[in-house]
């Protein structure tokens, strides 16, 4: 099947650590994915972008309690309608997608990940990605965006970034799988998971020279790419959006000011353009 005809099955992320969650917390909400962002819950406006797209076919949600999708209307109607499922989350982001490949994933259709707190997720965003992951010859496609574009329309913005010789980057939360293979890069996924606490661990399956030459900026992302590759035992690839809202999620509550100055001035683009 060609690039152009496939269409993803979509998960979407939306489990939260154990104990209370600030963003939660500051919302009055019991679980992050339904904070209201803009007076919508953020998980609804992720799942709108999903469902109009003509690159997605099922969207299944992972979250801690799956009957909290009927409380919002679009997500039942698309329940009735087949399109959408809601299941269980595992205790970390990356059992959640093992377990989804194990039990409910076909190969045959590639696998969009993204996740709940990535309000600011548009049609032109997750275009270019899917374009790009479909274009490309990895089993695994990762979503960057260069610190540049980041710095050029949010300078204030805090964001986390992985830092190569060519440029800095920042996770867009948007991943896809392409091939079986990608879930061997799924398990070193959960490895990493489970070893954030003992660095050494990581640093032994990288490597010291490569890990060096990371910490000292020598390292490209292509080099990173290539390291990844091997280690996982899958092709990894990077997809470049050059857009700068597919890198801020909202995930504390200052993040949840910034995307709702981002979404009240594209109201007033709008409601100018429409005059």
């Amino acid at each position: 099947m060609s690039g152009e005809t496939q269409r993803f099955t979509a998960l979407v992320l939306a489990g939260q650590r154990p104990g209370s969650d600030p963003l939660a917390q500051h919302c009055g909400v019991e679980l992050k994915c339904m904070a209201p962002v803009g007076g919508i819950p953020m998980l609804q406006r992720v799942v709108e972008v999903l469902a109009r797209s003509p690159r997605i076919q099922q969207i299944f949600i992972s979250l801690p309690d799956p009957t909290a999708v009927e409380t919002l209307p679009l997500l039942t109607n698309l329940h009735a309608e087949g399109r959408l499922h809601a299941l269980r989350s595992a205790p970390s982001p990356s059992a959640s997608v093992s377990d989804f490949c194990a039990r409910q994933w076909h190969s045959d259709s590639p696998l969009l990940v993204t996740t709940a707190d990535h309000a600011l997720l548009t049609d032109e965003i997750l275009e270019n990605f899917c374009g790009q992951a479909l274009g490309s010859e990895g089993d695994i496609v990762a979503g960057l965006t260069p610190s540049a574009v980041l710095k050029a329309a949010y300078p204030d913005s805090r964001r986390t970034y992985l830092r190569f010789r060519d440029e800095a980057y920042s996770g867009a939360n948007l991943f896809a799988l392409l091939t079986p293979r990608a879930q061997k890069a799924v398990t070193f996924w959960q490895t990493v998971e489970q070893d954030r606490k003992k660095p050494w661990r990581i640093a032994r399956r990288v490597g010291i020279r490569t890990l060096i030459a990371y910490l000292a900026k020598r390292l490209s992302l292509q080099d990173a790419l290539q390291t990844l590759s091997r280690i996982a035992g899958a092709e990894a690839r990077a997809a470049i959006l050059p857009i700068a809202e597919a890198a801020i999620d909202v995930d504390k509550p200052e993040d949840l000011d910034l995307v709702e100055s981002i979404l009240a001035e594209r109201a007033n683009e709008q409601g100018t353009a429409r005059n």
